[in-house]
């Protein structure tokens, strides 16, 4: 890909250095779909009625490990085990991070919240790091957008979290309001609190909140944030996220100094003309993907189940959970874009 700007171009060969050509879309898996604290500005659980139990909002088990099977087997990253605080309890969520460290050989970042001590230890053998929903660091635009998530108690744990050999991530949010120059505010929390992982994701403006109006952040203005981070952290893990509208940016942000694109609705839309519009951006790119977003493999899913030590009703569920909510429909997808192509 051809980068008119001498800042694009510096970012890509630093990347280059640091990462080679591989990248890989990583799939954030959410266990519940609601949220305790609801008043982040531009987030759409703001629009909700308050005071839903959390545990209403949770998602089944076996939904959940049908899920972390299908991630693992199509090549996909976990980029984080993540839901509302308080739909699980720590004993339940312990079960679900052993259980994905059983499914998917490795250990998954978190991000439930700011995560107490004991917990953190609690967690500590199935978890590589924590992960601080900061979403922006400039501290007055953070107190407007995020009025009930203050970031010291995400300090406090990426603090603690070193005590356990534990890496933290954190994720920005590009479109709220932030300015360059806050560029230096990030660069420095950053450093200080030894960021291993970033998400950095654009603005999507959701009906009924403050932003609903405002415009997106051009691919540029998000390009703009991964490549000053890049020449400035060569070897930082650097997520890109994406929706289903912004595919065209996808070579952009890639060449930039992304390791991985994430946000976008994989499952959902696997196969079909944006999931190939994204693995076409990544050839336009020079890059290769981990995985795919089009081909399913041709493996036994119910042996990929069979061989996990599960019970056997637990199984059974999680099969039909592959079958009904990710085979049959992507199967759907596949034969649809087949029918198109004659």
């Amino acid at each position: 890909m051809i980068l008119n700007n001498t800042l694009f171009e510096t970012a890509n060969r630093v990347h280059e250095k640091s990462f080679g050509k591989e990248i890989a879309f990583e799939r954030a898996i959410f266990f519940s779909w609601g949220c305790s604290i609801g008043d982040c500005t531009f987030c759409y659980m703001s629009t909700q009625p308050y005071g839903k139990n959390p545990q209403e909002t949770r998602r089944t088990t076996e939904s959940i490990l049908a899920e972390f099977i299908f991630a693992k087997n199509v090549g996909w990253d976990i980029g984080f085990f993540t839901g509302g605080i308080g739909a699980f309890t720590p004993e339940e969520i312990e079960f679900f991070l052993k259980a994905a460290y059983e499914i998917t050989g490795e250990k998954l970042w978190l991000s439930v919240g700011p995560i107490a001590k004991p917990l953190l230890k609690k967690y500590s053998p199935y978890i590589r790091g924590v992960v601080g929903s900061t979403e922006t660091i400039n501290p007055d635009l953070h107190k407007k957008v995020c009025p009930s998530k203050p970031l010291a108690p995400y300090e406090k744990m990426f603090r603690e979290a070193k005590e356990f050999d534990l890496e933290c991530a954190m994720t920005f949010i590009v479109g709220m309001g932030e300015k360059k120059e806050d560029i230096e505010l990030l660069k420095d929390f950053i450093q200080e609190y030894a960021i291993t992982k970033i998400h950095i994701y654009g603005l999507i403006p959701q009906k009924g909140t403050m932003f609903e109006n405002v415009a997106i952040p051009t691919a540029e203005e998000q390009a703009w944030w991964i490549a000053q981070l890049r020449i400035a952290f060569p070897t930082l893990d650097i997520q890109c996220g994406i929706w289903e509208d912004r595919t065209a940016r996808v070579a952009l942000l890639l060449s930039v100094g992304a390791n991985s694109i994430s946000k976008f609705q994989a499952t959902k839309l696997f196969g079909l003309k944006q999931a190939q519009d994204i693995e076409t951006q990544v050839k336009i790119a020079g890059r290769i993907m981990r995985g795919s977003l089009t081909k399913l493999p041709q493996i036994d899913w119910e042996k990929e189940v069979e061989k996990l030590s599960f019970d056997e009703d637990l199984k059974k569920k999680i099969k039909e959970k592959l079958q009904k909510d990710y085979l049959k429909r992507i199967n759907h997808n596949l034969k649809k874009v087949s029918v198109l192509s004659i």
